[in-house]
């Protein structure tokens, strides 16, 4: 028997366990497996996970008794000090000495920490391990039973310092991140992306600090803050230093093997050393001259040392590593493919770009326009493996290739079905699995759903950027078999959109908790489910996105709109656009009082922008004092009924428009719906309110109004579509009520009125079957929900200026009540607009 010695038990060292378990012509060799930490390998991507269970069991790779079922002899808790390369041993940190035929070194890295002056002392971490998390909830534990507003700091903007933002938000503590470059991810974001996610995670509690070189840590025997300059100082109780990695290639040098200059241990293609009987994998591994701290690279070098070993010689590492990464960084998603950043020489950029909801997508074309070359997504990374996709394979891109990066919420991105892929596309690079071997395993039997299929190929069970891809490829498949998939909402609910409605409406659930306990599959929810349920909820029990605040959306949350320089607007409902000349003055004194920028927009009504959060209470209380409400602007509800003059004074008027609108406006307004919804009323047929690019539309006829439903403006504008002719106002509400309510009921999550009108099997005959002939006998029912919700109707607005916990969450700091200094507005218009992003 040979002996294979691997040093090292993390997730590389694991994988080519696993690998080399998997190969057929394995029985003449015998693998010991060392690692110095007190437990088998575990899953370092999800470390953040320890802090909702504290569970390391959870994260194993494999428990202890794998290694023995496979024959592996594993040694934990003890480190290899030494390689004697000429006699082929190994020596311990016990000093015990072993000997080897082949020597794997999968020893990985460890935190980069900078020569700070007072690194050393009590509170100061690094981000690694599990015995570094635990070290740091018990000092975070002492911290908050003595001061419960205990501010820690996070040194690394990075990748893995914002995953440690996380963590010390889980820890209750005030987070800070600090980072040296401008700009957040400097190694996968440009400048604006950059902008975007730091807006995103300043909404949801962190505090950013960027240009900062920390100078030394204060303190005297324990961290109390970090110096940045004389007069910059951070006052901190607790420091985790995540500033990037060293590779851990000290074995490397005490047997004079070849390394790279700036560390690292210099392997081939076939993840040989300079000593032939050594190899190296993982991030102790200098290739290209390149360290690759992602984990499908890792992978990778672990199926080519196995092959190596086992004399399958043409197994080798390619020479241009996929560097594309999709992440989930505080539950905000962030991504990048192939070439994130492209001189123009080389193509052109193509960008999206909406502040108000953090999202950032970027794609570089060829100068031809014919090939996606890479890019970058923020706050949306919904359309990362289809684009990644595109990519890797050089498939076909649009004439305009801007439709690639669409919002899906405005009609969806110009992509093929899945199954368009070749069968060799790779979808998962963690596991290196192809499309063909997901379809593979479902058509032979094997697998008969998504977990089968993870079971069988590990497909997405990596660092999981993959998961919607196989769910999708999983789902495409069975159903071309004739098998019924479930869409589910997501991991925390084996349910889709329309049995969750079921669930709440007739167990009359009150509370995200009471429908996660009695129907989830544990954890805590996502930003997925919480919104989901909580729009739900609305739509059956008419609760305000004031009840339970915390599962909602950022604006949600705040009852207003996030602007780009972190203030907020403030849209008063105006129903039908009418207004007093009373009301429009009060519009324009408290505009002037609070300095707002003012303006009319196309649907109606008068935004004010600029309002800081802590204004905005006191806003919304002299609103409502002169008889203003919420105008929803910024849920997922009716935002407004747009009309024209109408009858009322247009000579051509047909009839009263703005009557009609208002009442419409008037009845449907709080409603939450899974999009938003417009509405316009025409008072003839030359169109002023825009009526047939709305939602719900109608146009005064002689005889009556004529009814369109499921149009919309945005990125993909749609026309909607005549549904009836000449009804009255009484017709066009009952209609109404039962559209909207078979909507809400229906539609997917995020999902406009006309991309669920358009994908209704049957279409809008088959609405006109449900709507007016009662085909499925529901009509009485959805009248009846909807005046539920008619009743049910309070502003929200109102409830939170009189609820004094309410007004709680409406502070710029959780421990000051001291406003955002950093907010700069510039002139403009006689008017202001917030300081220009450089």
């Amino acid at each position: 028997m040979k002996t294979i010695i691997v040093v090292g038990n993390g997730m590389v060292g694991y994988k080519f366990c696993e690998k080399f378990v998997a190969a057929t012509n394995n029985e003449d060799f015998k693998i010991i497996v060392f690692g110095e930490e007190p437990r088998p390998a575990y899953d370092r991507v999800h470390l953040s996970e320890f802090f909702e269970n504290q569970d390391a069991k959870a994260l194993e790779m494999a428990p202890a008794e794998w290694y023995k079922e496979n024959g592996i002899d594993l040694v934990v808790d003890e480190r290899v000090t030494d390689i004697q390369k000429e006699t082929k041993t190994i020596i311990t940190a016990k000093n015990r000495t072993f000997n080897y035929d082949y020597l794997v070194l999968a020893t990985g890295s460890s935190a980069f920490v900078p020569p700070i002056k007072g690194v050393e002392k009590k509170g100061v971490f690094v981000y690694r391990t599990i015995e570094d998390l635990e070290g740091m909830l018990a000092y975070a534990a002492k911290l908050k039973a003595s001061n419960p507003k205990a501010r820690a700091a996070v040194l690394g903007g990075g990748l893995l310092g914002l995953e440690a933002g996380k963590a010390v938000m889980d820890m209750g503590l005030e987070p800070h991140i600090v980072e040296f470059a401008p700009k957040l991810m400097p190694r996968q974001l440009d400048a604006r992306s950059s902008k975007v996610l730091q807006l995103k995670l300043e909404s949801i509690g962190l505090n950013i600090h960027l240009s900062k070189a920390t100078n030394q840590i204060l303190g005297e025997d324990h961290i109390i803050g970090m110096e940045f300059g004389e007069d910059d100082i951070l006052g901190v109780d607790m420091l985790v230093v995540s500033a990037g990695i060293r590779p851990r290639d000290e074995l490397g040098k005490t047997c004079n093997l070849e390394m790279g200059v700036r560390g690292g241990i210099v392997v081939n293609n076939k993840m040989q050393t300079s000593d032939e009987s050594i190899y190296a994998i993982g991030e102790v591994a200098l290739y290209n001259q390149m360290i690759y701290g992602l984990v499908a690279p890792g992978y990778d070098m672990a199926g080519v040392a196995v092959n190596q070993i086992l004399g399958e010689t043409d197994s080798l590492m390619p020479d241009d590593i996929d560097m594309s990464t999709k992440l989930k960084l505080i539950g905000v998603d962030v991504a990048s493919f192939g070439e994130p950043f492209m001189p123009a020489a080389k193509g052109h950029s193509i960008i999206f770009e909406n502040k108000t909801q953090h999202l950032y997508k970027r794609i570089n074309v060829s100068l031809d326009g014919k090939k996606l070359l890479g890019g970058i997504l923020v706050g949306d990374a919904s359309d990362y493996n289809m684009l990644h996709q595109v990519y890797l394979n050089g498939m076909k891109i649009p004439e305009d290739p801007a439709q690639l990066i669409l919002p899906a919420s405005e009609g969806g991105s110009s992509f093929g079905d899945v199954m368009d892929l070749p069968d060799d596309a790779q979808v998962c690079s963690c596991e290196n699995v192809t499309k063909g071997q997901i379809c593979g395993v479902i058509e032979s039997g094997e697998a008969k759903d998504l977990a089968d299929v993870v079971s069988c190929t590990k497909a997405g069970s990596g660092c999981g950027g993959c998961k919607p891809m196989v769910k999708d490829i999983t789902t495409a498949t069975l159903t071309s078999l004739g098998i019924e998939v479930k869409d589910s909402v997501c991991e925390h609910f084996d349910y889709n959109r329309q049995d969750l409605y079921k669930i709440i409406e007739v167990k009359g659930y009150k509370s995200f908790n009471e429908v996660l306990d009695n129907h989830g599959n544990g954890g805590h929810g996502c930003e997925l489910c919480k919104p989901l349920v909580a729009s739900l909820m609305a739509t059956i029990n008419a609760d305000t996105a004031n009840k339970e605040y915390a599962i909602q959306d950022s604006n949600d949350r705040y009852l207003a709109n996030i602007q780009r320089n972190g203030t907020y607007s403030v849209v008063p409902r105006i129903p039908g656009g009418e207004i007093t000349p009373d009301k429009l003055i009060a519009l324009g004194e408290i505009a002037k009082k609070y300095d707002l920028y003012t303006k009319v927009t196309g649907g109606v009504r008068i935004d004010l922008f600029g309002a800081t959060l802590n204004q905005l209470p006191l806003i919304w209380k002299e609103l409502i004092a002169h008889g203003f409400e919420s105008g929803h602007a910024y849920g997922k509800s009716l935002r407004t009924v747009k009309t024209c003059v109408g009858s009322t004074w247009c000579r051509y008027g047909m009839d009263e428009s703005v009557s009609f609108g208002i009442e419409l406006e008037n009845r449907y307004r709080g409603i939450r719906a899974p999009h938003k919804i417009k509405g316009g009323v025409s008072g003839c047929i030359r169109e002023c309110a825009e009526a047939r690019g709305k939602d719900f539309g109608l146009i005064a006829v002689e005889g009556g109004w004529n009814l369109y439903l499921g149009g919309n403006g945005g990125a993909t504008p749609r026309h909607a579509e005549l549904f009836a002719e000449q009804i009255d106002n009484e017709t066009v509400i009952k209609y109404l009520d039962r559209y909207l309510m078979f909507y809400m009921r229906t539609a997917k999550p995020l999902q406009r009125t006309a991309a669920w009108q358009e994908r209704l099997e049957g279409g809008l005959d088959y609405l006109k079957e449900v709507i007016i002939d009662d085909k499925l006998g529901i009509v009485q029912d959805l009248e009846n929900e909807m005046q539920t919700l008619v009743n049910k109707f309070e502003c929200e607005w109102t409830q939170a200026v009189e609820d004094p916990e309410v007004m709680k969450r409406f502070n710029h700091f959780v421990n000051s009540k001291e406003e955002d200094d950093n907010i700069v507005f510039v002139p403009m218009r006689d008017q202001k607009m917030p300081e220009p992003w450089v």
